[in-house]
């Protein structure tokens, strides 16, 4: 049996137009990928005020650091993250997911050495804890990542070590109190709460009436889910610094994130933004983080950033 000439060349012709769509298709899937690799090194520092001070209290810089996810060679991420202490912070704050390789902790402490030198506090992720798998990029859309039933342990004690060496206060689950530039600061941090392991230590005990001198509540966490943001803002936090989302790591350009890896609405993935529950209402501000998973290395439209938050005093 054989096709009319006028079918046949109709097929021939849609036979083509698939091959084009096919081919543009995978040109386009082949740049974006590109672009991705690229952007993941093109490190910015977003710069934050916030008059949230005690009044006549002179300003403050907090660097915030997150989701470093630091990889042996990474040699342009070293170079940056040291560059990082020319800003001269008063304190860094770093919320976890420093590692995405098991031999990743010596070259990442050695990366942070120069900050290393200023005060600072710090709470674990998943990827302190744990190394990354490969697994299908698609499932990262499907919502909120999961622990793997056999995760590969890295060495977090080691890192925590190196850190409280170095004078960096651990606030895993724990709260502590500390005078910096003559005002107190009372910090309370949790474990990550998305492996459910937070565990809230409430704000730091000292003296009676200690509530009349002026201080700032200042609440560390890694992954922002709402419950835990709920229950800092209703306790009172005067402010409360987050990594975990990436920003969403791959974006939509005027839209945004597509997804935030925990119940954070996708718009707050990244940056600063009032955070309200039971009539309190307190800023939150949400790092886009610095790194990717190892086996996911590329951003789009989602550079990776440091910030810095300069608090004013109060008008």
């Amino acid at each position: 049996m054989t096709f009319p000439e006028s079918l046949a060349n109709r097929v021939r012709s849609l036979g083509r137009g698939f091959a084009v769509t096919a081919a543009v298709g995978a040109a386009a899937g082949t740049a974006a990928a590109a672009y991705g690799w690229w952007e993941k090194d093109q490190f910015e520092v977003r710069h934050e005020t916030l008059p949230i001070l005690p009044e006549g209290s002179a300003p403050f810089r907090v660097l915030h650091l997150s989701d470093i996810h630091f990889v042996p060679g990474q040699v342009k991420k070293t170079q940056w993250l040291q560059s990082l202490a020319d800003l001269k912070p008063d304190l860094v704050v770093n919320t976890g997911d420093n590692l995405s390789h098991a031999k990743a902790i010596d070259p990442l402490v050695e990366a942070l050495r120069p900050l290393l030198e200023f005060p600072g506090v710090f709470v674990p992720g998943s990827n302190d804890y744990y190394a990354p798998r490969i697994k299908n990029p698609a499932g990262y859309f499907r919502g909120p990542s999961k622990p793997k039933k056999e995760p590969l342990q890295l060495d977090w004690p080691k890192l925590r070590a190196a850190f409280g060496m170095s004078g960096w206060i651990d606030l895993t689950n724990r709260a502590q109190s500390v005078v910096l530039n003559g005002l107190r600061f009372d910090f309370s941090g949790v474990d990550d709460p998305h492996l459910g392991r937070e565990r809230y230590a409430g704000w730091p005990r000292g003296t009676v009436n200690q509530d009349a001198r002026p201080h700032l509540k200042v609440a560390v966490i890694h992954a922002p889910y709402q419950r835990v943001l709920d229950h800092f803002t209703e306790a009172g936090a005067d402010l409360i610094i987050a990594g975990h989302t990436h920003g969403g790591q791959v974006c939509v350009p005027g839209y945004g994130a597509l997804v935030s890896n925990c119940d954070l609405p996708t718009w707050r993935a990244k940056g600063l933004h009032d955070w309200e529950s039971k009539g309190f209402t307190t800023p939150v501000n949400v790092s886009g983080g610095i790194g990717t998973s190892r086996f996911a290395p590329v951003r789009i439209a989602c550079r990776p950033e440091a910030v810095l938050l300069t608090l004013t005093s109060r008008n």
